[in-house]
Order: C-alpha cells, then sequence, then structure tokens
C-alpha cells in the first residue's frame, strides 16, 4: 500500500531504476506525485480485482438478458450524468490550484451547483424513459433508482479538494470502503436468487456510501464542512467556464454510452448483455489513464505558469506514456480476448471475445483523450474541448445507426473505435489551433518514447 503522499520512503527509492531514483530525489513534485499514482492505482487495483469478481458472477447469474436490461438502465442514467456533473471536475481542481485560499467558497458553490444539477438530470432521465420505453415498468424502476445516486454525487466537490491537493488516499478510503461493502451485499443478494431490482438499490447505496465516507475523510483532515459557503459571483465565474464542458460532457458519455442503449432499442436486451461483457473488460483498464492524470494534473498547471517549453515538454512525456500503456495493454488482449470472455463469463456470452479483440484498441484513444483534456483545461480551450467530443459523438451515433442492424454487438464495437480515434487525434487535425497537438498525439502513436 502506497505511502504519504508528500515523501516517499527510502524502501520504495531503493527498488526504483537508478537514473529513475535520483529524479524522484531531486523532484518534489515527483514525491507528490507518485504515491498519489500509487494510490489511485492500489484503488482501482482492488476494484479491478473484486469487481470483475462480483460482477462476473453477477453476470452469469442474471443471464445476458437480464444483465442487459441493468446495463441499459446504467448506460441511460449515465448519458445524463453530466447535466448532473455541470462539467465543473477539472476546473474547480485548477481554480483551487491557483488560489487555494478560496477553498471554502469555491466548494461551497459546487456542492450547490451540483445538487442542483442533479435534481435536474433526474427529471429528465425520468421523463425521457417514459416516453422511449412506455409501459415497461421494470426498466422504468431499475432508472428511478440507479439515477437517485447522482443526487450523492453532489459530494464529489470534497473529492476535487483532495485530488488538487494531490491527496488521494482520503477519497480511496472513503470509495473502497462503501465499495467493498456493497460487494459484499451484491453476492449475498446472488446466495438468496434475490431480484433484478436488488442489484439497482445496491448501486444506488453504494454511492450514498462514498459519498459519506469522502465527507468524514474531509473532516477527519482538520477541514469543516460548516465553513463551505456558495457564492453567486463564484456560481458564474464557474459556468463562464464550464457551461461548454457540461455539453462536451454530455456528447462524451453519448458517445461512450450511446452504443448500449441503441442496441437495447435497436436488437435487444441479451445482445446489450453480450456486449457489455465485452465492453466491461475494455474498460476495466481505464482507471490507468485517469489515475496517472489526476495526479500529474497539477503539475501542468503549474508548467505552464513557468515557461511555454517546460509545458509541451511535459505534455509530450504523458502523451508518450499513455500510448505505451495503451499498447501495453492492447496486444495481448487482441490474442487473449475469446479466452478471458469464455473463461470469465462463461459459453453464454461467447459471442463477446471477438467484441472485446477489436474494442480494447478503442483505449488507446481513449487514453489520449483523457491525456489532451489536461492540456485543454490548463489552456482553458473548453469550447474547443466540446467540439472534438462532439465530432466524435456525431460519428458514433452515425456509425451505430448504419453498423448495428447488419452486424449487432460487433457493428457497436467498430463505430466506438472509430469514434475515439475521431474526439481524440482525427478532430485536431480539423481544428487548426490543435494542429500542433495532433503532431504531438501522432508522434507518441507512431513512437511512445519513455524518458
Amino acid at each position: 500500500m502506497p505511502s504519504e503522499e508528500s515523501t516517499i520512503s527510502p524502501v520504495w527509492l531503493t527498488y526504483l531504476p537508478n537514473f529513475l531514483e535520483e529524479k524522484v530525489r531531486n523532484s518534489s513534485n515527483l514525491r507528490r506525485i507518485i504515491p498519489n499514482i500509487g494510490w489511485l492505482f492500489f484503488d482501482k487495483i482492488v476494484r479491478m480485482g473484486i469487481g470483475l469478481f462480483v460482477g462476473v458472477w453477477v453476470a452469469r447469474y442474471l443471464g445476458p438478458e437480464q444483465f442487459g436490461l441493468l446495463s441499459y438502465a446504467l448506460a441511460f442514467v449515465a448519458l445524463f450524468s453530466a447535466v448532473a456533473s455541470l462539467g465543473l471536475d477539472g476546473i474547480v481542481i485548477r481554480n483551487i490550484v491557483r488560489d487555494p485560499s478560496s477553498r471554502d467558497e469555491t466548494l461551497g458553490t459546487v456542492l450547490i451547483l451540483k445538487f442542483s444539477g442533479a435534481i435536474l438530470a433526474i427529471i429528465l432521465v425520468l421523463t425521457s424513459i417514459s416516453f422511449l420505453r412506455r409501459g415497461d415498468v421494470l426498466t422504468f424502476w431499475l432508472v428511478a433508482i440507479i439515477s437517485s445516486g447522482m443526487i450523492f454525487q453532489s459530494f464529489d466537490a470534497i473529492d476535487f479538494w483532495f485530488q488538487s491537493q494531490v491527496k488521494s488516499k482520503y477519497i480511496v478510503y472513503a470509495r473502497n470502503a462503501a465499495f467493498i461493502i456493497i460487494a459484499g451485499i451484491k453476492v449475498l443478494l446472488i446466495i438468496r436468487k434475490a431480484p433484478l431490482v436488488a442489484f439497482a438499490y445496491a448501486g444506488a447505496v453504494e454511492v450514498a456510501l462514498a459519498s459519506a465516507g469522502l465527507v468524514l475523510a474531509y473532516m477527519a483532515t482538520g477541514n469543516h464542512i460548516a465553513a463551505l459557503r456558495g457564492s453567486f459571483s463564484r456560481a458564474r465565474t464557474l459556468f463562464k467556464d464550464s457551461w461548454p464542458l457540461i455539453f462536451s460532457g454530455i456528447m462524451m458519455l453519448v458517445y461512450l454510452r450511446i452504443d448500449q442503449v441503441m442496441l437495447g432499442q435497436m436488437v435487444g436486451d441479451a445482445e446489450v448483455g453480450i456486449y457489455s461483457a465485452a465492453v466491461r473488460l475494455a474498460e476495466v483498464w481505464y482507471f490507468i489513464p485517469i489515475a496517472i492524470c489526476s495526479s500529474i494534473f497539477p503539475s501542468i498547471v503549474e508548467a505552464k505558469q513557468v515557461n511555454e517549453n517546460l509545458f509541451y515538454s511535459k505534455l509530450q512525456k504523458l502523451y508518450n506514456l499513455m500510448v505505451f500503456v495503451g499498447y501495453l495493454v492492447a496486444v495481448p488482449v487482441t490474442f487473449a480476448g475469446s479466452w478471458l470472455v469464455t473463461s470469465l463469463y462463461g459459453s453464454a456470452y461467447l459471442k463477446a471475445g471477438p467484441m472485446l479483440s477489436v474494442l480494447i484498441w478503442a483505449g488507446v484513444f481513449v487514453n489520449l483523450g483523457v491525456a489532451r483534456s489536461s492540456f485543454l483545461t490548463a489552456m482553458n480551450w473548453t469550447k474547443v474541448q466540446f467540439f472534438t467530443v462532439a465530432l466524435g459523438c456525431v460519428v458514433n451515433v452515425v456509425l451505430n445507426y448504419l453498423l448495428i442492424p447488419a452486424y449487432g454487438g460487433m457493428g457497436a464495437v467498430i463505430a466506438s473505435c472509430i469514434a475515439y480515434w475521431t474526439a481524440a487525434h482525427g478532430a485536431c487535425f480539423v481544428y487548426k489551433p490543435l494542429h500542433k497537438t495532433g503532431f504531438m498525439l501522432t508522434k507518441a502513436l507512431v513512437f511512445p518514447r519513455i524518458s
């Protein structure tokens, strides 16, 4: 388990290569970033191990059709979650790094804004599902239960504070405790042969427990919830920067989750279940770029304030690392996809094997997209972020519409891969200010040198 964020114990250093040990000893940023990444990796490895085990057990228990219906409900709610988040994540972290004295006002304002956004998102999601699946009571209640978790996600404002301080271990404590408790409850639900709706309730309770844990962690570190306060002027300033990110977040989630919703509408819930098995195995690795970028982002912001050369040098190294990690995962999974699926999910999900072998390559462009978001947020180019994600979204919807009727889940896989490339890399050559970034990404794709 990682040690304190501010220091690295001598034991850690003795296991590092000589050249890296010297860099770490001489860099205060690295002494903060490396343990922080370690905590995030620890969090996701626990989730990957326990979550994959329990998730596979749930999928086997429910079968492709019921698992597909649950996946459909989760994907449908995800389409509206950007309304609840309001695109504030990176902006809040950036603002706190720049002006730590504004913490209480910023976090209080964000808490109020995210709560209001959650209420609006729930109204929208319930109205939409009532229209799309008129008379389908089970689907409506699954969506209603799952969407209730967005209210508790308002407390992600506290998460932003810990991220800005590169202190992710407190987030890990809170969320892992909730995750492990609910994982145990899901196992009991399977043993007791619980109905499908019980698993939706379990997901909502996990969000509530994690939020309570964040509040306790915030208070345990000497902070006071009562000190948080809202500000209309602060809200207006945040919205000025974040409104394009709200729409880009919606677009992002559309091109991440619309495939499952369109499959459910055009083919059926069983196909969604098979496709979702491939998606979950492909996405289980996505914590890697998020963990790395969330830890490095504060140093990216600081580098921009120093000089442009340092800023772009750090970005190129980040792009290289993201591609290298993507290749490291994609190559072996390409050949082991069918074996992984049948070994974990069983023969009922056999069709998901070839889907996984192709879909895993989308992760390379997901990695680059996450890294490039750090650049765009640091530059405050939120409208550009919206443009690139919107382009990827349009490509995904159009290709899903064309390919799903003929190829089912594999059509959705092909559409996703092309859309992810478009949003992360291809869009850079459509918009002139991003040409330099496009060439940097190309360099990383061709020669991801780690230095």
